[in-house]
């Protein structure tokens, strides 16, 4: 997890994605110390960005500390919104969610009328991601009933940034508005919530808003709460417009819990998609909700490619969202800095988001990238490789920026992919400088084998970095999974990988062990590694955009058994988190009575994790295709890891697409495009 709320001090390699609070009186923590989070672990959060709800199992706004309450582009505008009934709290019997943008809430309330131990009233409350609340009464008792309802509102219009902090400001004083309350901020924003029926008494100084509802045996009454907001440059809603970047895919088969991850990862994924400002018509994902909500353009990249089987228009929102971003004359995109554990400095995003620019659009190439697409954002890809080629030493290695000058073995498969991959796209367009890119990304490839691979009497294993002196760092974590990434070349074939065939069987029998496969994913850092953590983010817990790629990469790389154990390790995982899969989880070993153990500080919904289910869900059934050769192959995992399953919903050459792979595993295509052949 890349923590941007709060920032810890001026050194820290973070970046916030909202404004931070002024400082206060209370000492920020130490040099080196990270601010701690408030847990999420247990909170039932609704999205649909810019606005999200954080919702404990209650449902209650209390306005007593923590994350809870409404917020809208990172402000919160709703921290207390506290249901009273007959004088007393409604007793919750259930609150989940029912979508990504809306939760619901079962309570159970006893009055005098009631003849028995047995409540008479029901309560349900639904909650929507921007605040907006349908509470509905219902009577079983035998005659009708006068009920005293009361609800306490109250904001402080605080940063998020400083909610996390424990350091929100004041309440806010309420004044009386239309048929509720209104508050304002001293930078002119305000926040209003109206109730539909009007109350019969509103008193401003306490927040409070009273009813008395006349209640008749199983006739339903309604109190809707409607919560607007006006915050000075806060940006516009996706709305329901987005949807068409994501449409609707299917899975179906002997394992159902497919299509109930891919369904929920899905609702997620379009939940967290955000407007360009500039331009409202482009579209890409947040990192996560909570602390992500701010630019991270390798996160949105990873997430987009993950979803080119549902069509290639999220991809090419996001490329022109990032394209316009590039640093003029350099080419580089921006991007903070993450932290990346105990064993290596922070890396910069913006190299990894630089490097996946060309990678992802060859890839949405093959997937039916139209043509207008693809030549409005060629240039862009061509900087980005003109970055590559200048910034990379003489020994073809790619040195991070900074003082510590590393050849972090991820960035070399990052640097690998682009140059393979671009150069496919530049001989497709006719563009000058793809065999140079193909020799280069060879000597690579030479030097990577050499100087990153560490023999052993077990059978070796790559390094994670080399210090500018040659020095390897040995240690063995998750994010080696890149070196298995190749991308997707032409004819349905993937592209060289940085390994050779005995360095990646290693790998892929490293990748199989209990060090590495926790029964739940594929830890960031193995078991036995110095630093070993089961919480740490990067050194020792479940990141699910990891495990996914290693499930791929295994899986095309033909070590089906490895990635059958990641994958349905990782469905176990998906189903004890309700397939809501978080950004991490603990990376404790699995046992016959365990189950994952969530991080309280991780995102959950986070970009990647939603799109993880489309990723596995592929690799599993095979689909390679190369619309520009007006093919689609077929190459699904042997052994059917997943029984017999259909996908589709999905979106090949901007046409339907559906495969079904049997139990046997064989693959057959049920509906495709016009004209497109079924590949060798």
């Amino acid at each position: 997890m890349d923590f941007t709320v709060p920032s810890p001090s001026p050194s820290s390699s973070t970046v916030p994605p909202f404004p931070q609070p002024p400082a206060t009186g209370k000492a920020p923590p130490g040099p080196g110390r990270a601010a701690e989070l408030p847990p999420l672990h247990e909170a039932l959060i609704c999205v649909a960005l810019p606005s999200f709800a954080v919702s404990a199992r209650h449902g209650q706004l209390t306005g007593q500390g923590g994350l809870e309450g409404v917020y809208h582009s990172g402000r919160r505008v709703l921290s207390r919104c506290h249901l009273r009934v007959a004088g007393r709290d409604p007793v919750t019997v259930q609150g989940r969610l029912l979508s990504a943008g809306r939760a619901r809430f079962v309570a159970v309330v006893r009055t005098a009328a009631d003849p028995g131990p047995d409540p008479g009233v029901g309560v349900e409350r639904v909650r929507d991601a921007d605040g907006t609340e349908r509470i509905t009464f219902r009577s079983s008792v035998g005659r009708p009933l006068r009920l005293p309802v009361e609800i306490a509102l109250g904001t402080d219009l605080a940063d998020l940034g400083a909610v996390a902090a424990g350091r929100p400001r004041p309440d806010l004083r309420a004044t009386v508005h239309d048929s509720g309350l209104r508050w304002s901020a001293p930078d002119g924003g305000h926040a209003t919530v109206t109730a539909d029926p009007p109350p019969k008494d509103t008193l401003a100084s306490a927040g409070l808003l009273r009813w008395e509802l006349e209640l008749r045996p199983g006739a339903p009454r309604t109190i809707t709460l409607d919560v607007r907001v006006h915050l000075p440059r806060a940006p516009r809603p996706v709305g329901r417009t987005g949807a068409h970047h994501l449409p609707a895919a299917h899975a179906e088969g002997d394992d159902p819990r497919a299509g109930r991850l891919l369904r929920t990862g899905l609702d997620d994924l379009r939940a967290l998609l955000v407007r360009d400002p500039a331009h409202p018509a482009d579209f890409h994902p947040a990192a996560g909700v909570p602390w992500r909500c701010g630019p991270a353009p390798a996160e949105a990249l990873w997430a987009a490619r993950m979803a080119l089987p549902l069509g290639t228009r999220l991809a090419a929102s996001t490329l022109r969202s990032l394209a316009r971003t590039q640093i003029p004359g350099a080419g580089r995109i921006p991007g903070p800095m993450r932290d990346t554990g105990p064993h290596l400095p922070p890396s910069c995003t913006g190299t990894e988001a630089t490097l996946a620019f060309p990678a992802v659009l060859a890839e949405a190439w093959r997937w039916g990238l139209p043509e207008q697409d693809l030549a409005e954002l060629l240039p862009a890809a061509e900087r980005c490789l003109r970055w590559l080629w200048t910034t990379a030493g003489e020994d073809g290695l790619l040195r991070e920026p900074g003082p510590a000058g590393l050849q972090r073995a991820e960035t070399q498969a990052h640097a690998h992919r682009a140059a393979l991959l671009g150069a496919d796209l530049l001989d497709a367009c006719g563009r000058p400088g793809a065999d140079d890119w193909r020799d280069w990304a060879h000597a690579l490839r030479r030097r990577f084998r050499e100087d990153f691979w560490l023999d052993d009497p077990t059978g070796g294993r790559p390094a994670a970095a080399r210090t500018p002196a040659g020095r390897p760092l040995p240690h063995l974590g998750g994010g080696a999974a890149h070196l298995l990434d190749t991308g997707l070349l032409g004819g349905g074939r993937f592209a060289d990988g940085l390994l050779d065939k005995v360095q990646t069987e290693q790998l892929a029998r490293l990748f199989g062990s209990p060090a590495m496969d926790t029964g739940w994913g594929l830890r960031s850092l193995g078991a036995k590694e110095p630093a070993h953590n089961p919480f740490g983010h990067r050194s020792g817990a479940v990141r699910v955009h990891e495990t996914a790629v290693a499930v791929a990469g295994l899986a095309a790389a033909g070590y089906d058994k490895e990635a059958t154990s990641l994958l349905r390790g990782l469905l176990d995982a998906a189903e004890a988190f309700a397939y809501r899969l978080p950004e991490m989880y603990a990376g404790d070993q699995r046992t016959t009575d365990s189950a994952p153990l969530p991080h309280p500080a991780a995102c959950r919904p986070a970009a990647i994790a939603s799109a993880a289910g489309v990723h596995v869900l592929t690799a599993a059934t095979g689909i390679r295709p190369d619309v520009p050769a007006r093919t689609v192959a077929l190459h699904p995992m042997r052994g059917a890891p997943l029984g017999e399953i259909r996908l589709s919903g999905l979106c090949v050459a901007g046409e339907p697409f559906a495969v079904r792979v049997s139990r046997t595993g064989l693959g057959m295509v049920e509906e495709a495009a016009a004209g497109l052949q079924l590949g060798v």
